[in-house]
């Protein structure tokens, strides 16, 4: 059993959140910050049975910044 999943959270081009759980195909996207925990739980649901799903989910923020010298 799984006891946690992570997953890798980047800032859209287009605005809003993408996610993508590390060593699983499971793949989501949000609008808001305040909906990904909710995001994340229903795509965790959807692809674990009850008995498999984990316990803990780890959310790793991914952000690129470039700045002048």
């Amino acid at each position: 059993m799984v006891k946690e999943i992570i997953f890798t959270v980047n800032e859209s081009l287009d605005g809003g959140y993408e996610a993508q759980a590390v060593g699983y195909s499971i793949f989501t996207e949000c609008d808001e910050y305040s909906e990904l925990p909710n995001m994340l739980r229903e795509a965790v649901k959807c692809h674990f049975d009850e008995d498999e799903k984990p316990s803990l989910i780890r959310i790793h923020f991914v952000r690129d910044e470039v700045i002048a010298i």
